[in-house]
């Protein structure tokens, strides 16, 4: 069960002046394949989420009562903390719906490890509350959704993706040089056997943006037959974890059958 300890999120980063070498290079590689990323200026736009906390407290959300009470697992984006997503956390509460993290604390990438330790999370948040879980991801986040999903269908009822780049060209975002040398592995060749691309078997909606500044819209937006639904919002690719629409999005989602 996911009470065991979990995998540490910096077991996988470089530990020798050998290795850190080995990182640089891979971060180093040539970049002709990685057409079609966001467009600068919508890189620069990701600066507002740095005044985002001076905002907040002068933000009303009118979040209303849910519909169906849901049990939902949040997964964070790639180098980011669960705590991240409190602030999307406390509104899903707000609405009603019992909202767990993930337990793996900094998302550093993928592993063997902790998509067996996410595995079993998943089952202990099932078991414990009766109910099929709704497993919420941002960015990174969304692929380790989608892959538990595949995983436990069962256990799913539905992945939502945000800003997650499932589809297309890998390297078509503003960070793939970053993860190739924080996880030591090229983004187009993850350490599990998996296809980014492949539909989970339970209802898929993709939330997109097209002033995305890190992620390519194409690819957080998927081909028909790689999700259920796309839904165009058009916040930054850090505000889906806070916008108005985003989280007013992630409600909806939760409500609809």
């Amino acid at each position: 069960m996911a009470s065991s300890p979990a995998p540490s999120s910096f077991e996988h980063l470089p530990s020798s002046r050998e290795e850190l070498l080995e990182r640089w290079e891979l971060a180093s590689e040539p970049a002709a394949d990685a057409r079609g990323g966001p467009k600068l200026r919508y890189l620069v736009g990701e600066l507002s989420h740095l005044v985002e906390p001076f905002r907040r407290p002068f933000r009303r959300i009118d979040i209303p009562a849910a519909a169906h009470v849901r049990t939902v697992m949040l997964l964070p984006g790639f180098a980011t903390h669960p705590i991240r997503m409190r602030y999307m956390a406390g509104l899903l509460e707000r609405a009603g719906h019992k909202v767990k993290r993930w337990g793996l604390g900094v998302n550093f990438g993928p592993t063997e490890a902790n998509i067996r330790y996410l595995e079993r999370r998943l089952v202990e948040v099932h078991e414990r509350y009766g109910r099929d879980v709704y497993l919420v991801g941002w960015s990174l986040g969304g692929l380790f959704a989608r892959e538990i999903a595949k995983r436990h269908p069962d256990r799913v009822a539905k992945v939502i993706t945000m800003g997650s780049p499932f589809s297309g060209n890998p390297r078509a975002n503003h960070a793939w040089r970053v993860y190739q040398f924080v996880t030591g592995h090229r983004v187009d060749q993850p350490p599990i056997e998996t296809d980014i691309c492949e539909k989970p078997p339970v209802p898929t909606v993709a939330l997109w943006s097209p002033r995305d500044g890190i992620v390519s819209p194409r690819s957080a937006c998927g081909r028909g037959c790689e999700r259920d639904r796309a839904v165009a919002l058009r916040c930054t690719h850090m505000g889906f974890t806070y916008a108005p629409e985003s989280i007013h999005a992630v409600l909806r989602e939760l409500d609809r059958a």
